[in-house]
């Protein structure tokens, strides 16, 4: 399994035309195969360019294609608007990487305005996200919601290690959810590694999860997937079946972006407003007893520091 690295221009051509089979573009297969996918012959056929010339690009000795060559090959591959997005940014990376945005930390802290900015979309559950689907800030309805499910258990929680780690995601979402959004934050991981493979948190992050089943299988196969709205069923072990419809905010000047759940429904609407009450009720309580205890503490003091009162 490849971990980390930059997942360049060359690696991506070849997954490409690894998972296309013959039968995809009208091709004869010709029985059994050596490697899987397309000839190299065979894609450079179907693009109209030499099969040298697609070697040099495979093998990374070629960094400046045109346009219309990354046009014929997205053509021929059948990539998808988020491959199409992703293969323009490789190529314009490596040929023109010093004209490009430095990135920013992973760890990079929010303005107070970003994290005003939570606050007041409360009650609405949002959180804002780092580059590797890291938590960086979140607001009170988005605690309610996720705490129970064990989604802040991590010392440095992360939505991508919580969500092949922590059993409770798998409880959360039903088979086919959890392999849509184990889908779309893999290929979202794998499209960030031009910019973030050499970085320590992404290493680390993946190879922790290369002994995962699931994740390798994914990750092999180098999916990408950008940000987009969707919907999903949360199935909450308090409420019970909710339907979000989840919306990305671009935070400028960062690379981390607001996640909104907005509930999808009136019963979601009237179990989030449930689940803030309970969460409400549970902060007063801890409050409370972390004054009783400082009130406790301090009694205990006065009294050892003088026997004679009453």
């Amino acid at each position: 399994m490849t971990r980390g690295g930059e997942g360049g221009f060359a690696e991506f051509l070849r997954s490409r035309r690894e998972q296309l089979t013959p039968e995809e573009v009208g091709l004869p297969s010709h029985g059994r195969r050596r490697t899987p996918g397309l000839r190299r012959q065979e894609l450079a056929m179907l693009a109209g360019l030499s099969v040298e010339y697609l070697e040099r690009l495979e093998q990374g000795r070629d960094t400046n294609p045109s346009v219309a060559v990354l046009a014929a090959l997205a053509e021929a591959l059948r990539l998808s608007e988020d491959e199409k997005v992703h293969l323009a940014w490789l190529a314009l990376k490596r040929h023109a990487a010093t004209l490009l945005p430095v990135p920013g930390p992973v760890g990079e802290a929010p303005r107070a305005s970003v994290r005003a900015l939570l606050d007041q979309i409360d009650p609405t559950p949002a959180c804002l996200l780092g580059p590797i689907y890291n938590l960086v800030a979140w607001n009170r309805a988005w605690e309610a919601m996720n705490r129970p499910v064990g989604a802040l258990d991590q010392d440095r929680p992360n939505f991508i290690r919580y969500h092949f780690l922590h059993p409770m995601a798998r409880q959360i979402f039903t088979d086919s959810e959890w392999a849509s959004v184990a889908d779309d934050i893999v290929g979202w991981l794998r499209s960030v590694q031009p910019d973030r493979g050499g970085e320590e948190e992404f290493r680390e992050l993946v190879e922790e999860l290369a002994a995962v089943p699931e994740f390798a299988r994914r990750w092999e196969t180098h999916p990408v997937a950008l940000r987009r709205p969707e919907t999903r069923l949360l199935l909450h072990p308090v409420t019970g079946a909710m339907r979000f419809t989840i919306e990305v905010l671009v935070v400028e000047g960062t690379d981390n972006w607001i996640q909104l759940s907005v509930p999808h429904d009136e019963s979601t609407r009237s179990a989030m407003r449930h689940l803030c009450d309970v969460h409400a009720l549970l902060r007063s309580s801890e409050t409370a007893d972390t004054t009783d205890a400082r009130r406790a503490d301090l009694g205990d003091g006065h009294q050892g520091g003088d026997p004679g009162s009453v």
